[in-house]
């Protein structure tokens, strides 16, 4: 063989990544559902310190007129306190969500420890949280405002 004819394998690496991300691009990614949305807003908001969670932090930012979005989980064995969460997004204009399982709220609202596989462990139970602060704008963020609309 000759030089002419050898092909360093740095090109051919990058040939194959190439045609990878064009694979990845040209297939279509599934729509996000509702919950996936709220999973994705609630994790963007986390990591901007833009979430309340709890019903006293999420009755003060109703309150104070911060809140912009109240999830609320189905489940949640106090009616008391869906009642309130319910009176209070009504009374000062917040959009309310609601998710099944209070576990899964949770999870999603960062009240769990997670391990080296990557899996949650000692997930602790949230029946509400509020976002106050989106970050910056997602993909799951411009599903739920559609979905807000809709309702």
């Amino acid at each position: 063989m000759s030089d002419a004819e050898e092909v360093p394998a740095e090109e051919v690496e990058a040939d194959e990544v190439e045609e990878g991300e064009e694979a990845k691009a040209a297939a279509p990614a599934e729509p996000l559902t509702v919950n996936d949305a709220v999973a994705l807003v609630l994790k963007k908001a986390l990591a901007y310190d833009g979430l309340a969670r709890g019903l006293h932090e999420v009755a003060r930012a109703i309150e104070k007129g911060e809140a912009k979005l109240c999830v609320l989980a189905e489940d949640c064995n106090q009616p008391d306190y869906k009642k309130l969460i319910e009176a209070l997004c009504a009374e000062h204009n917040v959009s309310l969500l609601s998710v099944p399982e209070n576990k899964q709220l949770g999870q999603w609202a960062g009240l769990c420890k997670i391990d080296a596989e990557g899996e949650a462990r000692k997930v602790v139970g949230c029946s509400a949280c509020a976002v106050t602060d989106y970050g910056e704008d997602s993909e799951g963020q411009s599903v739920l405002k559609s979905y807000l609309k809709k309702e």
